[in-house]
């Protein structure tokens, strides 16, 4: 018996030290890797120091296009009553003549104003601008 129990703990042996091997070769690796990591330079991004001098940053973003839409109002109707509109058909809107119409960027409102005429064209006066205070309180709605 104490030939199989010297070589069970040979066999310990044997694992104890390959195991050891290999946490010291994991070990020198992440050193290694730190060493690296450490001695790469990167751009410091922090607001310390002098800015560059740049334009008004809006300035970036006065050339980009939205899409302006002028509400007048909003109906619901049947599909058999829309294929029966013609020239001349009147269809009825849910805002009442006089009321402000709204002024959409991008779908979201961001003035009202009236309606009016300029050299044979419509165009609209703005009444009231929305800030951005009040659009984000109808936004939690």
């Amino acid at each position: 018996m104490s030939d199989t129990q010297d070589d069970q703990s040979s066999l310990d042996d044997d694992w104890g030290a390959a195991i050891a091997e290999q946490a010291a070769a994991e070990a020198a690796a992440l050193a290694s890797q730190q060493q690296t990591a450490s001695a790469a330079v990167f751009k410091d991004f922090s607001n310390k120091g002098p800015r560059p001098e740049t334009p008004n940053d809006i300035d970036f973003i006065l050339d980009i296009p939205v899409q302006l839409t002028v509400e007048l109002g909003r109906t619901k109707i049947a599909i058999k009553n829309l294929l029966q509109l013609a020239q001349g058909s009147v269809v009825e809107l849910d805002g009442l003549a006089g009321e402000p119409m709204d002024v959409l960027v991008n779908g979201c409102l961001i003035a009202q104003g009236e309606v009016v005429v300029v050299n044979d064209k419509f165009g609209i006066r703005l009444t009231d601008i929305i800030t951005p205070s009040e659009r984000i309180r109808k936004l939690n709605k």
